[in-house]
């Protein structure tokens, strides 16, 4: 079976790594095996599968060692086997961080890491698609499977509608689709209503929402997945349902974004107008 290439996307600060770190993790519980490759220059990607703060990144390799780069000096294992790998970017105020990116893929391909018993990769990338560089795994088709993550807050959803316009332009020249929408609750009035009507104003599913729970922090305070940290915890089951939906997914599209004024009205029909009501028992 052809390994699976995933990206996760979302709005800066809404829980993408989080989420990517403790669905692999389920994921890995099942038996697969699985790469991360961290597309942000913070290197938060893959913390919590190695369970300390940042592992070394490739740029910072190629800034130390020039080109003579071997897999075994970027990529560690992590948790349940993950193959582990973080992009980093330039030093601060130098350079386009989205030139990691390319600069990683390029390096691992040459490098041989995308072995065929890989059932999956993961592109953990960060923020909006904004810069050709983020853009990079749905552009040029490493990634054919795109997952955003969001939340029932006006700026997740601009975000996710924004990183549908990138989906749809590249969709016809890279076979790069839309597998659903993962909401990452920060408990907003009727959140899952919402985010459902978005996702199918997109033209997409949400495919799993996941609730808010603080030993999600607890686990990050440790350095660890929920799965590892607390494996039977509801959260952890979460996480596993979430890794479950994803693996027997079958539902890719090409999004329909919606205009500013289109997407405002459904936050409103979901968000505002029902605190309004509650707010002046309208």
């Amino acid at each position: 079976m052809a390994t699976r290439q995933i990206a996760i996307y979302g709005k800066g600060g809404i829980g993408k790594s989080t989420t990517t770190q403790n669905l692999t993790a389920g994921l890995a519980e099942m038996g697969k095996n699985i790469m991360v490759v961290g597309c942000d220059p913070k290197a938060d990607s893959t913390r919590l599968l190695l369970g300390n703060l940042a592992q070394k990144t490739v740029l910072d390799t190629i800034r130390e060692n020039g080109e003579d780069v071997e897999l075994s000096d970027i990529m560690r294992e992590g948790f349940g086997g993950i193959k582990c790998v973080e992009s980093g970017g330039p030093e601060p105020g130098v350079g386009c961080a989205g030139r990691g990116i390319i600069t990683s893929i390029g390096l691992l391909e040459e490098q041989g890491a995308y072995t065929e018993d890989l059932d999956y990769v993961f592109y953990d990338v960060l923020g909006d698609v904004v810069c050709g560089g983020f853009a990079m795994p749905m552009r040029e088709g490493k990634a054919k499977e795109i997952y955003i993550v969001a939340s029932g807050e006006m700026m997740a959803m601009y975000a996710a509608n924004n990183i549908s316009k990138g989906i749809a332009k590249y969709a016809v020249k890279s076979g790069v689709r839309l597998g659903g929408i993962i909401c990452n609750s920060r408990n907003v009035d009727r959140e899952k209503d919402l985010l459902t009507a978005f996702a199918k104003e997109l033209g997409t599913q949400l495919i799993y929402f996941v609730p808010r729970n603080n030993v999600v922090q607890r686990a990050e305070i440790h350095r660890q997945t929920v799965i590892q940290y607390d494996p039977k915890s509801g959260q952890a089951d979460e996480y596993r349902s979430l890794a479950r939906a994803i693996d027997s997914n079958t539902n890719f599209a090409i999004p329909k974004p919606m205009t500013q004024e289109r997407l405002e009205e459904i936050l409103l029909e979901y968000g505002l107008m029902e605190s309004l009501k509650d707010n002046y028992n309208i």
